[in-house]
């Protein structure tokens, strides 16, 4: 298949720098309390890391020095997790510090306020009326463990007989209920529920959700742990797909069975793509983890000619530019390599966040269960 470019904004390209800069951060300000505490530094530039022992200060060493290559990058301090990130006086939270590197440079830091100091308003339960708990408990026999499965039955499917695709998505906790993300969620339901009514598909939408393995499950190959996610696999297509083809009314053929997920969800949705081409039809890949699996690449090249089947690859700019890169040379590979269907759109304003793939999922959606498409790659200002 022909692999075609179209772009429907204006493209800018930028230009990195591949020299050595030497960044210095040096720690001026923190809130008194906390000001014996060890703190660091979170970035693109560490893979968001909020506790990464190379990037700290602490009470005897207020700078951290580090030399990176020419670029946009973005970070936040934090005291060793994302529940005690820096916030504004008022417990507000602050967007990314930003930071566009072109030459040695010396950073300032002035940290207001803590988010833990501040009493957390209740999170409130966001699920609307079509979503349910399929299962408290699902085991998993292939790893030996159980996972709560969510299931999303579109409005009138209790009182009519349509059977209805099926979307199998990662991280289950992030899905729909706001009560239980960890950084807000998707609002996959909202937005069915108005797309919909507006007369797009309806689908049936599984979600799954993580579990304290979650970097084993969603990899496929080896970096600094053991991968599990061959297993986890078998276990969506041996186990949960037939649990819930025999039990609710689904469409189970390849062309009406998705996967999607967003970052090491992303890379193992696209990593069933590549194992199970007669299983997954259709994809939906945001902001893929393929930094931390090398070999996607090699076992796209060797795969792709098998593939006939339908991806959205979704990034943000602001991610960085090695994510970037590592997600377009994936994706130009199975374009040029397969007769696969790929749109692929890059946020130039978004970052690596459940807030992103929110605002895109309603284009993935409507494109993906599309009839007539072409191979598009689209960037938005």
């Amino acid at each position: 298949m022909k692999y075609f470019l179209c772009t429907f904004f204006l493209l800018i390209t930028f230009y990195w720098s591949d020299a050595q800069f030497k960044v210095v951060f040096k720690l001026s300000q923190v809130p008194l309390q906390h000001n014996k505490d060890t703190i660091f530094i979170a970035s693109n530039f560490n893979e968001w890391n909020p506790a990464n022992r190379n990037y700290f200060f602490s009470a005897a060493n207020n700078n951290i020095t580090i030399d990176l290559p020419g670029g946009d990058y973005e970070f936040k301090c934090t005291r060793g997790g994302w529940e005690k990130v820096e916030c504004l006086p008022s417990g507000k939270g602050i967007t990314n510090r930003s930071l566009t590197l072109q030459s040695d440079t010396t950073i300032e830091l002035n940290i207001e306020a803590w988010k833990d100091d501040f009493v957390a308003m209740p999170k409130l339960h966001t699920a609307s009326s079509q979503v349910q708990i399929m299962d408290t408990a699902f085991f998993i026999p292939q790893l030996n463990r159980s996972r709560r499965i969510w299931i999303y039955l579109p409005e009138g499917y209790a009182k009519n007989n349509n059977n209805y695709p099926v979307m199998y998505m990662q991280d289950g906790q992030n899905i729909f209920d706001d009560f239980t993300s960890a950084f807000g969620e998707w609002g996959v339901d909202e937005c069915l529920d108005s797309l919909i009514k507006l007369g797009k598909p309806a689908c049936i939408v599984v979600a799954i959700d993580n579990g304290p393995k979650r970097m084993n499950e969603y990899n496929p190959f080896y970096f600094q742990q053991f991968g599990e996610g061959d297993q986890y696999l078998k276990f969506i297509v041996e186990n949960l797909k037939p649990s819930v083809d025999k039990k609710y009314r689904t469409l189970s053929s390849k062309e009406n069975t998705i996967i999607a997920g967003s970052s090491m969800g992303g890379l193992i949705s696209y990593y069933a793509m590549l194992q199970y081409p007669a299983i997954f039809g259709k994809a939906g890949i945001f902001s893929p983890a393929f930094w931390i699996a090398p070999d996607i690449k090699l076992l796209t090249d060797s795969l792709a000619a098998k593939i006939n089947s339908k991806f959205f690859f979704y990034a943000g700019e602001k991610e960085g530019k090695d994510y970037i890169k590592n997600i377009k040379d994936v994706q130009e590979s199975l374009g040029k390599k397969s007769s696969a269907m790929v749109y692929s759109l890059i946020d130039t304003q978004s970052n690596h966040d459940e807030q992103a793939w929110r605002k895109w999922f309603a284009e993935f959606y409507i494109w993906i269960m599309a009839d007539g498409y072409n191979t598009v790659i689209k960037i938005k200002e």
